[in-house]
């Protein structure tokens, strides 16, 4: 089954919210269209508490993109975003949700970011997403959504690590930093994922 992984498509990652991924809003869109071309849509949700560790007001002394330590693992201290109850939390007013069969929330754990859609940054724990997956037979994952060079590219990464034949649309989705994206992109190449374009599947 081929399925349509919508990444964190939320009001804070789109124009006007606390960590804005520049031309964000274009995704949108572009992933409404694609949405019926697929037997399954599921999307992602950042959900954080308000006491978050990556944030940089949990730091005394850190500022917003400083690069500190979260526990055992390197961690850029972002804005406070997507809290939990909040309306920059929620998925975008003009994103087809009701397309959306099943939605997963992320980053719920104060100690850890979690970047990817399947696990948090130390990898202790699974958002069940690989599982609900495998359960329905998925093979082939088209990832979209935001950003591009983090919560899209480490979900990449871990859906090729799992064993889905893996793609990420490039016109449904947008960096927070270019250079970090071709990172991004070579190490995706490299595990074995793809690039394409919405008009190739559409």
């Amino acid at each position: 089954m081929k399925t349509l992984l919508i990444v964190d498509v939320q009001n804070d990652f789109l124009l006007g919210g606390a960590l804005a991924v520049p031309f964000g809003d274009e995704v949108i869109e572009v992933i409404n269209k694609l949405m019926p071309k697929f037997e399954l849509v599921v999307a992602t949700q950042d959900w954080h508490p308000a006491n978050h560790g990556s944030f940089a007001s949990a730091h005394l002394g850190m500022k917003p993109f400083d690069v500190g330590r979260l526990g055992s693992v390197e961690q850029v201290m972002w804005p406070d975003h997507c809290v939990q109850g909040t309306s920059g939390a929620e998925l975008s007013s003009k994103l087809n949700s009701n397309a959306i069969e099943a939605i997963f929330r992320k980053g719920t754990d104060a100690m850890i970011d979690s970047y990817s859609a399947f696990y948090d940054n130390a990898r202790m724990k699974s958002t069940g997403l690989g599982s609900y997956l495998k359960g329905r037979n998925v093979s082939e994952l088209f990832i979209v959504g935001l950003a591009a060079d983090y919560c899209v590219g480490f979900s990449a990464l871990d859906a090729l690590e799992l064993g889905f034949r893996t793609m990420v649309v490039d016109d449904a989705t947008k960096p927070i930093s270019e250079k970090d994206f071709i990172a991004m992109r070579q190490k995706i190449h490299n595990q074995g994922g793809a690039f394409l374009i919405s008009s190739e599947i559409l």
